[in-house]
């Protein structure tokens, strides 16, 4: 739970910081848009004044607007100035263009006593957010009105222009945000059902597993009330029985505990042992067995003593699915051996077959969890795929490691390694 509301934590933080960052770039890249503005406006404001220098036909018509010349058009005093302002207008918008600015202007002709002449629209001149470029006409108009002229850009809402600039920037990063909000909120969600997933299916394995107890404790008595009658030609067979239901029984112990491990309640509880013994038990038993099935066993424990840090029942049943699996995959008559030794710091442990094999592209995938085979003969082997994924876990959390070497229609050879104590 407290890893839960961890990874919730960085999420969201991480979220804000990404967003902090976004954020910045954005301010970044705003600054960078009124500088490109005030370098546009610079080469307008150069053209504007230079093209409204000398007496051309747009000036004139100013110059007449202004001063109320009826003379030299046949149109009313508001015409003119109308048509002055209309004229001017489209002038100083095709140079604004000319010059990348594209947003919405307004201007005013007034001279240096603040007296206006032509002015597109009145805007407020209080207003903070109204951006202003005056431009000091020389030449004609000053020298026909003998005073200082000047024409005043004026910009509302200049902001929205500068982030219209930068759509192609804002548009994909708020895109790409709320994509990699919505995959990881999706990873998240997946991740969380997989492990009620993985907690269900412990839950039903426990279950299973409590419920194997009791037909276990049933047979456990019965071989020893068989035991007592003494029956001589018996006694070995019967020996036998109490050995594997004593083994049965340590194996659901051991698969409980593994539940615990799924869960990270518990864990492989390792101490010194000698596992020479535990071999030699697994070796006969398993060699009884290959007289009643008909298969060929052979082993050879090279030493007296494989002393390591493990848990013994859990190594148990690690080699004893191994074994297993060798007499399960094998052919008709088919041999088995396992060779243990040292080899430098490591216990070696060899079980090999000559049954159907493993081809090469499934070997990579064999020790996944409910990962089998399911081409050639191996379909016909019932299973769900957990015994050597539960083998390597089993191998990794003894620090040790397992190899695997198999040809298809030849057999396979399981390797396990595990470190020896130290002094040995």
């Amino acid at each position: 739970m407290i890893k839960k509301y961890l990874y919730i934590i960085l999420f969201i933080v991480a979220i804000v910081g990404l967003s902090f960052v976004q954020y910045q770039y954005f301010r970044i890249g705003l600054n960078l848009a009124g500088i490109q503005f005030n370098q546009n406006m610079g080469e307008a404001v150069k053209d504007i004044k230079d093209d409204l220098d000398p007496k051309n036909e747009l000036t004139f018509l100013v110059g007449s607007a202004i001063i109320k010349d009826d003379l030299s058009f046949n149109l009313s005093q508001d015409s003119v100035q109308d048509a002055a302002i209309y004229f001017l207008d489209e002038f100083l918008r095709e140079k604004l263009l000319q010059n990348g600015i594209k947003t919405d202007y307004s201007f005013r002709l007034f001279t240096k006593d603040s007296i206006d002449f032509l002015q597109s629209k009145k805007l407020n001149p209080r207003d903070e957010k109204v951006l202003r470029y005056t431009v000091v006409l020389d030449g004609y108009l000053p020298v026909l009105l003998e005073d200082k002229v000047m024409l005043e850009l004026q910009f509302e809402n200049v902001n929205r222009y500068f982030l219209s600039q930068l759509n192609g920037l804002t548009i994909p990063s708020i895109i790409f945000l709320i994509i990699i909000i919505v995959v990881i909120l999706w990873v998240f969600r997946s991740f969380y059902l997989q492990k009620n997933l993985i907690t269900d299916t412990n839950e039903f394995i426990n279950n299973l597993t409590h419920e194997l107890k009791t037909p276990v404790f049933s047979i456990g008595v019965a071989t020893k009330i068989l035991e007592e009658k003494d029956h001589d030609d018996e006694r070995e067979l019967v020996i036998m029985i109490r050995k594997q239901v004593s083994r049965l029984k340590g194996q659901i112990e051991k698969v409980l505990e593994l539940g615990m491990i799924e869960e990270k309640k518990g864990f492989v509880e390792r101490t010194e042992l000698d596992l020479f013994p535990v071999l030699q038990d697994l070796v006969l038993s398993f060699d009884q067995l290959s007289k009643l099935d008909n298969f060929s066993f052979t082993s050879d424990l090279i030493g007296d003593s494989y002393k390591i840090f493990g848990d013994v029942y859990h190594l148990e049943n690690a080699i004893n699915s191994l074994l297993e699996n060798a007499r399960k995959y094998s052919k008709e008559n088919g041999t088995i051996s396992l060779l243990a030794r040292k080899e430098g710091r490591y216990l070696v442990i060899e079980i090999e077959d000559n049954g159907i094999g493993i081809a090469a592209h499934d070997m990579k995938k064999i020790f996944e969890k409910y990962y089998r085979v399911s081409q050639g003969d191996l379909h016909n082997v019932k299973g769900y795929g957990l015994g050597l994924n539960y083998v390597k876990r089993i191998v990794h959390l003894h620090k040790g490691k397992i190899e695997l070497k198999s040809v298809l229609n030849k057999g396979s050879t399981f390797i396990i390694k595990i470190p020896l104590v130290k002094d040995e």
